[in-house]
């Protein structure tokens, strides 16, 4: 099924701290970046640089996308990811220089392993290590400390990804999936979780599935908006409960727009299918 770096221009690097299950994935971009946009729903997710990818703002591009362990604490593997493009020069031009634009999601693991978070160092090795190779699945990375079905005893999960394709309009997305919910694949078998109604008594603010989507289709910043909020729907299909009021689901679109224009409803179901995917693969990969 392939995943998220099959897609020209992406590149995937982790770094895991398996004493305290947390770490960093890291997703880079071209060096001229992708068109993004995001989608959240959930009461409170823990993001930097969220608001700039509103279609309204005049910012467009980013250069590369944090998902990381340690809740808000872990913003701070964001900062690295920044140096390291700093150093290579990439970012968004000004008239002093490039400022590279990263926005990052969290989930809250410190409920597993240790409870520590990955700091700017952390980031900035998850960068340097970014490459091709296929994305590592399974509790590393931002996935090391996720767990499913929180509203009993969590159940641990992973990140995963996975690519979909109808010609040659390719999608991919990386999921990291921490969410209060069970997860299900899409005969209904329970992968990850109790399989038992939810009594909806889980810690508030501790539970989000951050997924980013990849696509080579040229878009507007609206279009992607649009997919990011579709894609919200697909987490819905796998995850149950979803969306509830203890999950801040995040859903970031990235485009590099190398690819073969595409009708924006294909794109969507390509997306859905692409973000159902990699959540069962973050599931079914646990072991």
């Amino acid at each position: 099924m392939g995943g998220l770096t099959d897609l020209e221009g992406f590149t995937v690097g982790v770094w895991t701290d398996e004493r305290a299950r947390t770490g960093v994935t890291v997703i880079r971009c071209p060096r001229e970046g992708c068109l993004a946009s995001a989608s959240f729903l959930g009461p409170a997710p823990g993001t930097r640089e969220a608001a700039l990818l509103a279609p309204e703002k005049p910012v467009e591009r980013v250069h590369a996308l944090v998902f990381t362990g340690g809740s808000a604490l872990g913003l701070a593997s964001a900062t690295g990811v920044a140096r390291r493009l700093a150093e290579e020069g990439v970012g968004h031009p000004t008239r002093v220089r490039p400022i590279p634009i990263v926005p990052a999601a969290v989930i809250y693991d410190l409920l597993l392993g240790e409870p520590t978070w990955p700091d700017a160092d952390a980031g900035y090795r998850a960068a340097a290590a970014a490459s091709r190779a296929p994305v590592p699945e399974g509790p590393v990375g931002a996935g090391a400390g996720a767990s499913a079905g929180k509203y009993r005893t969590p159940v641990p999960t992973g990140q995963g990804s996975a690519r979909v394709e109808s010609g040659a309009v390719r999608a991919a997305a990386l999921a990291v999936v921490n969410p209060v919910g069970d997860v299900y694949d899409l005969k209904g078998r329970l992968l990850a979780g109790h399989g038992e109604p939810c009594p909806f008594l889980p810690s508030p603010l501790e539970n989000t599935t951050l997924v980013a989507v990849g696509l080579e289709a040229p878009l507007t910043k609206p279009q992607a908006k649009l997919l990011a909020d579709a894609s919200q729907a697909a987490i819905g299909r796998v995850v149950r409960p979803s969306h509830t009021p203890w999950d801040g689901d995040a859903v970031f679109v990235l485009s590099t727009g190398r690819g073969p224009e595409a009708p924006l409803g294909l794109l969507a179901a390509l997306v859905q299918e692409a973000v159902t995917a990699a959540i069962i693969r973050a599931a079914g990969a646990r072991r």
